[in-house]
């Protein structure tokens, strides 16, 4: 059977003659014959007899290694260099990667018995070989096998430490009543109770120098808009920031790289980094064939991706999706504004809907002030991700560094909150949650809220309004609450139970004047400020410009009135400051559309789920920051400022942004002294 097909030569993707263009890079049929020259493909099991002595991936000649180094020829007769095939052939699947006609002798590139005597092992190699890219499979299941890591020797106490509240190594619960005593000869309604969540930590020196835990491995595939506004500096400064991340992932980690401008591209499979496996190798040399061109299918992308994870083999225990963007769908979604459609840009498999498994969140990164700002928040937030606003772009490092800090301290998943009220008459009225899904019982005697996921010393706060009866006077005490939680935990993977502490107040026979706690008056300030972003976000929307500056205003002022503040709270310093930065941006129209938006969408994704997002403050004048050409590694300083918004943020992210800070120092201050050896050596 012949299958009529030609490869485009620039991008390696095998086509059909019937169709008009190559279905990757969207090169015209036409343009591939008279400037890149087209060749036919062999049917699977025929030798190509024109092309017996050419590496079917580079074209090379294979008599004289073409720069790939020895070969081998498949049972289907293609031919192929070591080197050439290497990066793009999974061992589990024994096939040929260009016409995948299955082969029984085909090598496997797995382990370094692989590579001849004459070839060092990929870690050792140097410069990094060119980027092939066979034709992607009809199903992604060619991804790489997990590693199962033995359990800890402590594995039978981690797990006795999870069954109680009281181990370091379990899911923290506590509750504040917002009076120490209620009198008892009167009801009360909408009496406040902070319930407050924290995950076990990294077990780092910041954690008091406990033990270190194990972290669950991720599945990451980064989605990485490559159209032609991406030409430049700014693709430069993703492949830095990609760099970094590649960098940062463990052999038990895997990484899966998808490209998109007018279409979407998977540049490589679901592969493990790891050095001496050539995974890493992959993965760099992926991001490094990155080029921009062609317009922006952001809901392209993200079926491609949705399929990498959909197809998968294997799984690995946290799996999560980065996009990032810069322009706007014109494909998916041609309408702007309040018109649009966005959740048509996110597959079905990752919406979640509340039944079953949770799907992969999306963390959604707006890249300069010419991205759909309102599309990548509705996306974030139809996936349970958040949404990152990169003003400047020398910033991009940072802001991957700080997600995948969190991604890669993963603690708890599938934690929910149980509130029961054991005594009579004492009912639930309601429950502030923010983007978490809670439950109260009719009779409102119980409650629950679905958290999901948790990062290593993440903290969540949620408020409830009770309704406490009229006590007996023979009552000195009212129970108010019983709390506990239920989750797995990722050191051992087992289900876990845990134990809180009970909501009680005292009931004395006459009102005593009392302070309000700090902790419940620290929530209502957050909880009124963010419902106060949201108005002045949907009156700039309309238009009332004035109008939502304002009420940002008198947010901030009532921020900075609180007691919490007064105290010198960290949090609410930081909200007053966010609030004053969001006023300033909101002020006209100009302002908002260039970016007051974004920074209200990431604003509200952060307050919404308690989890830090990269957003930058413009700060005083005299801060200095980095321009986008500093962070390549010129010396170009700007004085214009900007400091980043830090809340939520964990130990586990300062960490990774720090690692990301000094990467950088080292990279401009070694690419700094280059530029002074070239300059000596020319003089």
């Amino acid at each position: 059977m012949n299958l009529n097909r030609v490869q485009h030569g620039a991008c390696g993707n095998a086509i059909m003659q019937s169709l008009s263009s190559c279905t990757i890079c969207q090169t015209s049929l036409t343009a591939i014959s008279s400037a890149c020259g087209q060749r036919p493909i062999a049917k699977p099991g025929a030798a190509m007899e024109s092309n017996s002595s050419t590496c079917a991936i580079c074209n090379g000649d294979m008599r004289r290694g073409g720069g790939g180094g020895s070969g081998f020829t498949a049972d289907c007769s293609h031919q192929f260099h070591y080197r050439c095939v290497s990066g793009s052939l999974a061992s589990s699947r024994q096939a040929c990667p260009l016409c995948s006609a299955r082969c029984r002798d085909l090598p496997s590139f797995r382990s370094s018995k692989s590579y001849t005597p004459s070839q060092p092992p990929p870690a050792s190699r140097a410069p990094a070989q060119p980027f092939f890219r066979p034709m992607e499979p009809r199903v992604f299941d060619d991804d790489d096998p997990v590693l199962r890591a033995p359990r800890p020797l402590g594995d039978r106490q981690y797990g006795a430490a999870s069954a109680t509240s009281s181990g370091s190594l379990a899911v923290a619960l506590s509750t504040h009543c917002e009076y120490s005593s209620l009198a008892r000869d009167a009801p009360h309604e909408n009496f406040a109770v902070l319930v407050h969540a924290r995950a076990p930590g990294t077990g780092s020196a910041a954690t008091g120098g406990a033990p270190s835990r194990a972290r669950a491995p991720i599945d990451l595939v980064t989605v990485l808009d490559v159209s032609g506004s991406m030409v430049g500096s700014k693709l430069a400064l993703l492949k830095q920031a990609m760099g970094f991340v590649v960098d940062s992932l463990g052999p038990a980690d895997r990484l899966c790289v998808v490209s998109f401008s007018s279409g979407a591209n998977r540049l490589m499979r679901l592969a493990r980094m790891s050095e001496s496996d050539g995974g890493k190798d992959l993965a760099k040399r992926a991001v490094q064939s990155l080029a921009a061109g062609g317009g922006t299918n952001i809901g392209a992308a993200l079926r491609k991706a949705a399929k990498v994870l959909d197809d998968r083999l294997h799984k690995n225990a946290v799996a999560s999706v980065i996009l990032l963007s810069d322009g706007q769908d014109t494909y998916t979604v041609p309408r702007r504004g309040r018109d649009a459609n966005y959740d048509a840009l996110v597959p079905p498999s990752f919406m979640y809907t509340g039944a079953g498994d949770r799907s992969a969140p999306v963390h959604t990164f707006g890249f300069g002030t010419d991205h759909d700002a309102a599309a990548m928040h509705t996306i974030a937030e139809a996936t349970g991700g958040t949404f990152s606003f990169i003003e400047n772009e020398a910033d991009i490092q940072d802001a991957f560094a700080q997600c995948i800090g969190g991604l890669l301290s993963v603690a708890v998943q599938e934690l929910r909150v149980d509130i029961a009220c054991p005594q009579s008459g004492v009912r639930v009225r309601s429950v502030n949650s923010g983007r978490y899904r809670s439950h109260i019982n009719v009779d409102g005697r119980s409650a629950s809220i679905d958290v999901g996921e948790l990062y290593a010393d993440e903290e969540r706060r949620f408020l409830l309004l009770m309704d406490v009866p009229r006590a007996r006077s023979t009552t000195d005490v009212t129970h108010l609450m019983q709390v506990s939680c239920a989750y797995r935990d990722m050191v051992t993977g087992r289900p876990t139970n845990v134990d809180g502490e009970d909501a009680v107040v005292l009931r004395p026979s006459r009102a005593v004047s009392l302070e309000r706690s700090a902790e419940v008056e620290r929530e209502r300030v957050r909880l009124a400020a963010t419902e106060g972003i949201a108005a002045a976000r949907a009156a700039a929307e309309r238009g009332a410009h004035e109008e939502a500056a304002e009420i940002l205003q008198s947010g901030q002022r009532a921020v900075a009135r609180s007691a919490a503040a007064r105290a010198g709270d960290s949090m609410c310093v930081e909200l007053s400051r966010d609030l004053q930065e969001m006023s300033t941006r909101v002020a006209d129209r100009r302002r908002y559309e260039l970016s007051g938006r974004a920074y209200m969408l990431a604003g509200l994704s952060s307050h919404a789920q308690q989890r830090a997002t990269s957003r930058q403050m413009s700060g005083d004048s005299g801060t200095t920051r980095r321009t986008a050409e500093a962070a390549l590694g010129t010396t170009v300083i700007s004085t214009t400022g900007a400091t980043a918004s830090y809340s939520y943020v964990t130990p586990a992210m300062m960490d990774m942004l720090d690692r990301s800070r000094r990467s950088r120092e080292m990279t401009a201050l070694s690419q700094q002294r280059s530029k002074e050896r070239r300059r000596s050596a020319h003089y």
